[in-house]
């Protein structure tokens, strides 16, 4: 029996309907599954009312799930496969350290040498209102490209800086920031990445990127500004409105995406993440 799709936009995405992941799936089922994952970029799957332990065992069919070992302060305390994305404040009163993950256009672990495949998060909680999480094609953001602007990139390495407000705040004192840096340096990646599965070029940058590789950031800054607001162009976004218990999965290697911070943020808005590893890309920048 074939899957039953909805397209979410025209640039990508689309919801898989009529599939209870609480249930044993076949092998044939999934890969259905993994095929429309590789042809839309993000998949939707509504009303999954499932166990932390079913997230994590139908995320581990994309394959070896990360740990966040690198985010050691943001990951569930049980289930260390699951990375928290939550304003709930912690047990003993402080602010949580992942309230502001996501601001900023980024694909999850582009920062490590060993970038994620997917991402798999779930919605257990939001806000009245707002909340949303946008998604952008960057395949077809390259597609779109002039010729000459493909050569001029070809052999570009962005590099890419862990971090978000929580970190680079003035409150989040120097001890955090080094810490972030010991367990996350700078990681240049090629700006222009081949999909490992779908033989496909994309570009690969996102905000965290400050400078290209042998370039001071005065110089890099007017090529990746441009690059990033043309890969965000709206005809190549997707803007999701989250609903409690939606899973949804997008594909790092082609895709970027940015947590929108447009909710009353005293509302509680959480969310659990787990991270497929991709391929090794990138080498670490020591100077």
């Amino acid at each position: 029996m074939a899957l039953k799709l909805r397209r979410l936009s025209n640039a990508l995405g689309a919801e898989i309907c009529d599939i209870d992941l609480a249930k044993p799936m076949s092998e044939s089922t999934f890969g259905e599954i993994h095929n429309a994952f590789l042809q839309y970029g993000i998949l939707l799957f509504r009303n999954q009312d499932i166990s932390r332990e079913q997230h994590i065992d139908f995320s581990r069919r994309f394959g070896e799930l990360d740990d966040h070992a690198s985010l050691p302060r943001d990951r569930h305390p049980d289930y260390p496969e699951l990375l928290l994305v939550t304003n709930r404040p912690n047990p003993d009163g402080t602010p949580s350290e992942s309230r502001y993950t996501g601001r900023s256009w980024h694909t999850d672990f582009s920062y490590t040498t060993q970038p994620a495949l997917g991402s798999l998060l779930r919605c257990w909680e939001l806000p009245e209102v707002g909340g949303d999480t946008l998604f952008a094609n960057m395949t077809m953001a390259y597609d779109t490209l002039s010729e000459g602007m493909k050569k001029l990139i070809a052999d570009l390495h962005g590099i890419h800086l862990s971090g978000t407000r929580k970190i680079n705040a003035a409150d989040a004192g120097e001890a955090r920031r080094n810490e972030v840096m010991k367990l996350n340096p700078p990681i240049a990646q090629p700006v222009v990445r081949v999909h490992p599965e779908t033989g496909r070029k994309a570009i690969y940058l996102g905000e965290k990127v400050k400078r290209f590789d042998g370039m001071t950031e005065e110089e890099s800054m007017p090529l990746i500004d441009y690059l990033n607001r043309h890969a965000t162009r709206p005809e190549f976004v997707y803007r999701h409105q989250w609903r409690k218990n939606d899973l949804l999965i997008w594909d790092n290697r082609c895709t970027l995406h940015q947590a929108l911070g447009d909710f009353d943020e005293t509302q509680l808005r959480h969310m659990e993440r787990t991270t497929v590893k991709g391929t090794p890309s990138g080498h670490i920048v020591t100077a």
